[in-house]
């Protein structure tokens, strides 16, 4: 949700960007976490962009056939009124893809010439909505929120897929384009949230009698619409609303700068090496991408046993270098060429940075709010004193277990004789860490790859979801266009064999058009509203993004179990946006669910990579069959808290550095953001980050990602889908029967409620009670005994 950018994950410092960990430790004495503001649909909300490892809207769908390569040609995504603009004949936009009638997002037609004349048309006849609305506004569901709902939804399908496709097709002349029309397309949105006719209309009903008749998820909407509007600077006037919408417009173009800037300075970096003893350790796989790569770049006879191998700082090249490569130099080059991209020269995000916290700053001061933080937190669970509580508990929890885990491997590096063993430094620990793992759990990632195959990974993670859930997944490959010959197309159906849901999978990296990380976004959202030719309601179609090893040499692509969990987190968010039940469009699935509560079923899916029949049922041999043997598993399953306190601290580094910058950090003040970086690391790191680290850089999720003065939400999250978790625990993992019921009991409520009903609530209503983090203290290692309800 992407949006979310998310995580949770191993390996390096600087790897936690795209990983993210679940085993972070929390104290007893941790309070229940407890609303602290309601929750809104975020317009047009950024995509969530898991830093995972691995750390984003609407047509119609009919109830197709039994057979999903059926078209559904018979439902329009347009609303009438630009259907017949679109079918004038001499209004110059009937060829262009974005204002033509489809039944899924046309990805493959559209191109950069489509967006200028496009997004400028759609936004004209918006412009003609809005206005008609304001005109006719009364305070009624159909007279207010559902011409509302439309236009917000058009905007979102349409944006969406340019959107979209700058993210996993990028090129400069979509950047131009988009950078263009970006301008109108805020202008809009500005003049949409901070309408005072709409406005006063959810006032009114809001302060009416008959607010006490509508259903909960109306009333969600109503309240939600109102804080919304304020943040959006409705109740501003003259000189103080022009400066916010100048304020608004400059920090999205920002914003999609910072993002350019980092794909631009990952795609810059190429070391070519010839020389195999420089490259020593690198495993078979890691060998045969490097020799693939330095081919796509013009050296055709290079050979994975041969070379020449090119190195990049896209995820599938970067993390083996810093895992398996003995060459020590080799991995200083590397990691410092990752903490320093897009920090110099003409993709230098600093004067970028500190014009976004500049300009947030100033935006929190025109609403009323001391600091950003403040406006951020008025939309989610937590307050801010909340959330530094909570991170400064686990930071607490976890700075013993990290110092433990830093002597660990330095005894263990000094017992290697390396000469680095006293020295240990950010470009050693990964990999003295993977060999330490080796040793103490006999486990070698790399040799477990070939159990891992994606089509078994995929296979094993619908059969999770129909055993859960109920719910059938099928390929539905042809049904819809796609924008890359790799991505796949699903159908979700209901035990009946009724369509529900669709998703498209985009899983391979691609270091030249797509950039790093992993995400899920809606395509498409439920609603009842937007139904057509006579179904009860529009179904929801959402994608999946990851950036995981491609096939190689004729073979499937052969996954890391750190992949593997990253898919699985990815399908949890598709599963809440897809599976909901909410007919009201503008809190179904993951709209209008609190940004710190959105992580739940991401992480609550990531558990059960670690199930005994989850996991025999994907983990087979690509070529034999073979299972993986049980002793394996069982080494997988104790390797599970191995360096728990030093992963925690590390996501902790990046949740606490985000609320310092954006509650802290004065421009133009005594303290750089450098300087604030450098201090939040030495509480947070038990090796110090080096002076010239410019992580900040490349920290996509809170400057071009929707986590500003957010990424606590994992954590915060965490301690929700642990507790979530353990129901199953309670009922009996081996216990099908109880599992099922307590599935049903998950999607009933968690998956399908979305944001109707507050995410407490809906915890409450699941669990029987409030959240308890003893079930995370418990997964993590740091509970002698099992937590009790």
């Amino acid at each position: 949700m992407g949006l979310h950018f998310r995580p949770s994950i191993l390996i390096t410092s600087l790897a936690m960007l795209l990983l993210s960990s679940s085993l972070s430790p929390l104290s007893r004495s941790l309070p229940l976490l407890r609303s602290g503001a309601g929750a809104a649909p975020r317009r047009l909300r950024r995509s969530y962009p898991c830093p995972l490892w691995s750390s984003s809207f609407s047509f119609c769908l009919s109830r197709l056939p039994k057979s999903t390569t059926t078209p559904l040609s018979a439902v329009p995504f347009c609303s009438s009124s630009m259907a017949a603009a679109a079918a004038t004949a001499d209004d110059g936009f009937g060829s262009n893809p974005l204002l033509q009638d489809f039944d899924f997002p046309p990805f493959h037609a559209v191109e950069p010439q489509h967006v200028r004349p496009g997004i400028r048309e759609l936004l004209r006849r918006l412009e003609g909505d809005l206005e008609e609305l304001e005109r006719n506004v009364e305070p009624t569901w159909p007279k207010l929120v559902e011409p509302l709902e439309k236009i917000v939804d058009r905007l979102q399908v349409v944006w969406g897929i340019v959107n979209h496709l700058k993210s996993v097709k990028d090129s400069p002349d979509l950047r131009t384009a988009i950078e263009e029309v970006q301008p109108d397309k805020v202008k809009f949105q500005l003049r949409l949230g901070q309408s005072k006719a709409i406005f006063s209309a959810f006032k009114a009903i809001k302060e009416s009698s008959s607010f006490q008749t509508l259903t909960e998820a109306q009333k969600r909407i109503v309240e939600a619409q109102i804080k919304e509007a304020v943040l959006n600077g409705v109740a501003l006037e003259d000189e103080k609303r022009e400066k916010f919408n100048e304020v608004e417009q400059e920090l999205e173009k920002l914003s999609q700068k910072f993002s350019e800037n980092v794909l631009d300075a990952t795609k810059k970096y190429e070391k070519l090496i010839t020389d195999k003893k420089e490259i020593e350790g690198l495993p078979p796989t890691a060998l045969a991408l490097a020799a693939q790569a330095a081919v796509s770049k013009g050296h055709e006879n290079a050979t994975a046993e041969n070379g020449p191998w090119a190195i990049t700082l896209d995820a599938p090249s970067f993390l083996p270098i810093m895992q398996h490569a003995c060459n020590r130099s080799l991995r200083e080059e590397v990691y410092c060429a990752y903490i320093s991209r897009a920090s110099s020269g003409d993709l230098d995000n600093t004067p970028i940075i500190e014009q976004i916290l500049k300009l947030r700053l100033e935006k929190a001061k025109l609403l009323g709010y001391n600091n950003y933080a403040e406006v951020s937190m008025a939309m989610k669970m937590a307050t801010v004193e909340r959330a530094v509580e909570l991170l400064e508990k686990l930071r607490s929890a976890s700075w013993d277990a990290a110092v433990k885990d830093m002597e660990d491997l330095k005894a263990f590096a000094k017992e290697k004789k390396a000469e680095e063993a006293n020295e240990l430094t950010h470009w050693d620990t990964t990999f003295w860490s993977e060999r330490l793992r080796e040793s103490k759990y006999d486990i070698n990632e790399e040799e477990l790859r070939p159990y891992f195959s994606l089509p078994k990974v995929m296979d094993g993670l619908f059969s999770l979801a129909k055993m859960l859930f109920d719910v059938i997944v099928e390929p539905a490959d042809g049904l819809a266009p796609v924008w890359n010959n790799d991505v796949r197309f699903y159908c979700v159906k209901d035990s009946s064999g009724n369509p529900i849901a669709y998703f498209y999978f985009d899983p391979y990296s691609r270091p030249s058009e797509k950039r790093g990380g992993a995400w899920m976004d809606e395509v498409l959202s439920r609603s009842r509203l937007l139904a057509r030719n006579g179904v009860p309601v529009r179904l929801p179609v959402a994608h999946m993004v990851c950036n995981q090893t491609p096939p190689v040499g004729g073979k499937p692509s052969l996954m890391t179990f750190r992949e593997v969990e990253t898919v699985f987190h990815e399908f949890g968010h598709a599963l809440q946006h897809m599976l909901t039940k909410q007919d009201e469009g503008l809190v179904a699935g993951i709209r209008g669910v609190e940004w710190d509560a959105v992580e739940l079923p991401s992480q609550f899916m990531e558990n059960w990579c670690y199930h005994r029949d989850t996991l025999m049922s994907i983990a087979k041999h690509y070529e034999t069959e073979e299972p993986l043997p049980e002793d394996v598993y069982l080494r997988l399953l104790a390797a599970r808290t191995f360096r728990a306190g030093s992963l925690s601290l590390r996501q902790l580094r990046f949740g606490c550095l985000d609320l310092e910058l954006h509650t802290k950090y004065t421009p133009g003040g005594p303290e750089s953001i450098y300087d604030i970086d450098q201090r939040v690391g030495r509480q947070t790191q038990v090796i110090p980050p080096l002076p010239e680290d410019r992580f900040l850089c490349s920290f996509s999720h809170i400057f071009a990602g929707g986590y500003a003065a957010g990424y606590y939400s994992y954590k915060w999250a965490e301690v929700l889908s642990a507790d979530a978790f353990s129901a199953f625990e309670d009922a009996g993992l081996e216990n099908d029967k109880a599992v099922k019921e307590t599935g049903h009991r998950f999607r009933e409520t968690i998956l399908a409620l979305g944001g109707g009903k507050s995410p407490l609530e809906v915890f409450i209503e699941f669990r029987g009670r409030e959240p308890s983090p003893e079930a995370l203290l418990r997964h993590n290692g740091l509970l002698s005994v099992p937590a009790t309800a």
